[in-house]
């Protein structure tokens, strides 16, 4: 084999295995990439039902504010026709 021939030969393997390490680097990013869209999925998944738990919660207690001042609303009407 000439010098030439052999440089060449260097040359493109180096390139391969460049190119090889490359891709497989790539592919590595972007499963942890994946992996990590997953987790912040199911993070947010957990806080949206957070969310919600503590909505009903405030609808709960709204409601029963709501009734609390209804039923003194009218006890004060009720003593104020009474007198």
């Amino acid at each position: 084999m000439s010098l030439g021939s052999k440089v060449v030969l260097g040359v493109s393997t180096v390139a391969s295995l460049a190119t090889v390490v490359g891709v497989h680097v790539q592919q590595q990013r972007l499963r942890e990439r994946l992996r990590e869209g997953v987790a912040r999925d199911i993070e947010r998944q957990s806080r949206k039902q957070e969310n919600i738990r503590l909505l009903e919660e405030q609808i709960i207690l709204t409601k029963q504010l709501e009734a609390e001042r209804d039923k003194m609303l009218m006890a004060k009407g009720s003593q104020q026709t009474s007198t």
